[in-house]
């Protein structure tokens, strides 16, 4: 394989673009693609992965997720379920589920995004304390 195709831009892309355009380190790309997150879509003849905007897309949705406290296995099942709902010729049932699924996922990082803003308040309210402290003179001695 050269390394042409279809892809991003028109084009398979090598690991070092993919980190660019993603944020995401070569060792965690590397990483997501053992646990099975990701799997490139081609290789060149020296056997260099090579990724393409769908292996991106997928990269770009779990990137938020570590920092959330979502695990890999997390990560995985929303991926699984994500790829049952864009089956054209999936199974009922099955997409039921994966609505159901991705639903949970949903309402589970609404949760954490509120968690989160309560802990951003508490912190703006202990540095706006700090800065009022810092800003008030000491009292004279004596």
């Amino acid at each position: 394989m050269d390394g042409q195709g279809e892809g991003v831009r028109g084009r398979h892309v090598h690991i070092g673009e993919v980190a660019e355009l993603t944020g995401l380190s070569h060792r965690t790309i590397r990483y997501y693609e053992e646990m099975g997150l990701v799997t490139p879509a081609a290789r060149t003849d020296g056997g260099f992965r090579l990724y393409d905007d769908a292996d991106i897309a997928r990269l770009l949705l779990v990137r938020p997720m570590k920092p959330l406290g979502f695990s890999v296995e997390d990560m995985r099942a929303l991926l699984e379920a994500l790829d049952v709902l864009a089956d054209p010729a999936g199974e009922p049932a099955r997409e039921a589920q994966a609505r159901e699924h991705v639903a949970a996922v949903y309402a589970d990082a609404e949760q954490r995004l509120t968690d989160l803003r309560r802990t951003t308040a508490r912190a703006e309210e202990l540095t706006a304390s700090l800065r009022e402290a810092m800003a008030t003179p000491p009292p004279p001695p004596g």
